[in-house]
């Protein structure tokens, strides 16, 4: 099964695929808050199975986006470019005040409930 991940900056989107890579998943992140183009996250080696990691500012500056131009509107464009990621993804995850692990263990959860 492949699994992508997407989210915008700062969500956990990296460290939650190499997490699911290090228990044997075939997992991947997308670059996908960047684009204007909405479904790019299934042109690109379309996923089985894909995982929106969402983030609110103040988590993302806890987690070190706080650089110029990282507010408010520059978060919402990129949540803007996903929505279409958002609104087809298989899991849906506010990542905001979860840990690493705590992310990666819901997302595992999900994945064992959905096993044959």
């Amino acid at each position: 099964m492949r699994i992508k991940v997407v989210g915008p900056c700062a969500s956990g989107k990296s460290v939650l695929a190499a997490g699911l890579r290090r228990l044997g998943y075939n997992a991947s992140s997308a670059a996908q808050d960047h684009s204007y183009v909405p479904d790019m996250w299934r042109r690109i080696n379309p996923p089985d199975l894909l995982i929106y990691l969402d983030v609110g500012l103040e988590a993302a500056h806890r987690r070190g986006r706080t650089g110029h131009g990282w507010d408010q509107e520059y978060l919402d464009r990129q949540k803007a470019r996903l929505e279409h990621a958002r609104a087809h993804s298989d899991l849906y995850l506010d990542t905001d005040d979860l840990s690493e692990e705590e992310v990666l263990g819901r997302v595992v959860e999900f994945l064992e409930a959905r096993r044959p």
